[in-house]
């Protein structure tokens, strides 16, 4: 994969946090959302480095579609659903925050914690690319890659390490957004994330060998001693 084109991975993954923040409001002066998208940045761009390093066909399957052939039907409805809740999420905190106002804005302390959550989010997620040479963005068996378990490093503690990342980032981002309403409108993503992750399991435990057996060993999903 050439250094272009993940430089353009990079750049595409910053626009899509920063479109969905700066658009609606019709206005670049939110110097709380540069800071965020200047975070984006440096964080699109090292996982880019981290990850292909570690492997550069992951790093070609994440520049994949998130429908692709091979994945099941339903994974390719809940995927849709939710980006489109996500990419809600990000308008949504922004049209609270300049027009709704529907609770008071989060305190500079909560919305530090709420940029450090996102942060840590996203090196949990890094890590779990690193670790796994499979973390595919779609739900598919991957035979032609020799797919197997991965029980080692952050998913020796969670099942779905890349979903717990993804959990904090998604509390995180309103915090810091100062939208505490953003932080319960979160909770739509959350949701699709849980069925995404059943419907995860069910198909790798019919397809993948050994799948079966992690679940038995590695007991919680999303967040250790809860679920």
């Amino acid at each position: 994969m050439s250094t272009s084109k993940l430089i353009f991975g990079v750049v595409i993954a910053v626009l899509c946090f920063a479109l969905p923040l700066f658009l609606p409001a019709g206005t670049l002066d939110w110097p709380r959302a540069w800071i965020f998208v200047a975070v984006v940045f440096v964080g699109c761009a090292w996982s880019t480095a981290v990850v292909y390093r570690a492997s550069p066909a992951l790093m070609r399957e994440r520049f994949k579609p998130p429908v692709q052939k091979g994945q099941p039907l339903a994974d390719k409805i809940v995927v849709s659903l939710l980006l489109v809740a996500f990419f809600a999420l990000m308008i949504f905190i922004r049209l609270d925050v300049v027009r709704f106002h529907l609770l008071p804005q989060p305190r500079p302390i909560a919305a530090g914690f709420g940029l450090a959550l996102f942060v840590i989010g996203w090196w949990i997620m890094t890590l779990a690319m690193r670790e796994n040479a499979f973390a595919a963005p779609v739900v598919k068996y991957q035979e032609e890659r020799q797919q197997k378990v991965i029980d080692t490093g952050v998913y020796s503690i969670v099942r779905h390490p890349m979903y717990t990342g993804a959990v904090l980032l998604m509390i995180g981002m309103p915090l810091w957004l100062e939208s505490y309403a953003g932080v319960i409108f979160a909770a739509l993503p959350f949701a699709i994330l849980a069925v995404r992750i059943l419907i995860e399991e069910r198909f790798l435990t019919r397809q993948l060998a050994g799948y079966e057996d992690y679940t038995k060993k590695v007991r919680y999903r999303l967040v250790p001693f809860v679920w």
